[in-house]
């Protein structure tokens, strides 16, 4: 099936779609960040809040969940011979009809990339306080506000690199030391 222009054109002006030039390893990096990144981050909080039965039962339901859903985005990546669905939206077309798929997908991608967001950066900065205030405990406090900040400022810089594999290094670093958080975990429950 051969494109038109302007979706060949669009296509190459995407970051995402760019170029096709990674390897295999980036998305293993890529995906150990997205998937273990926020389980690595909601694991305190979640044992703190549910305990060590319901806290685990949530982390691992959270974790078949997103697998099954990383499942099925393969699956349906080229569902139809020659027509390849890059993008959610496109993924709702299909499924819903122009419009409809449009208005059902893109509201609720916006909200969750949003929700994500503002998550992160709150996370991050509350991260990046704790670890001043570890390594500088003597130091005068500054607000969460200014770490936040410049988390966000992190996250902008990052957000205008070419394409995603710009970021491999970045992803490369975060899966260490998601797997590096969660080793004393798996040390522990393998005692058990």
């Amino acid at each position: 099936m051969e494109q038109s222009q302007e979706t060949k054109d669009i296509n190459d002006w995407l970051p995402i779609t760019k170029s096709r030039n990674a390897n295999w390893w980036y998305s293993a990096f890529h995906n150990v960040t997205a998937m273990v990144g926020a389980g690595v981050l909601g694991l305190p909080y979640a044992m703190s809040q549910l305990g060590w039965g319901p806290g685990v039962a949530v982390l691992v339901l959270s974790w078949i969940i997103t697998l099954y859903t990383l499942w099925q985005m393969v699956e349906m990546h080229e569902i139809v011979p020659g027509k390849r669905f890059d993008r959610y939206h496109e993924l709702g077309q299909h499924a819903l009809g122009e419009k409809l798929g449009l208005w059902v997908v893109v509201p609720q991608q916006l909200m969750v990339e949003c929700g994500v967001c503002v998550v992160y950066m709150i996370t991050g900065g509350n991260s990046l306080k704790k670890i001043h205030d570890t390594l500088c405990p003597n130091c005068k406090s500054i607000k969460t506000t200014y770490f936040i900040m410049i988390f966000a400022s992190v996250h902008f810089v990052l957000s205008h690199l070419p394409s995603f594999n710009s970021i491999a290094g970045v992803s490369l670093a975060a899966a260490v030391m998601s797997l590096r958080y969660i080793f004393p975990f798996l040390v522990f429950f393998l005692k058990i």
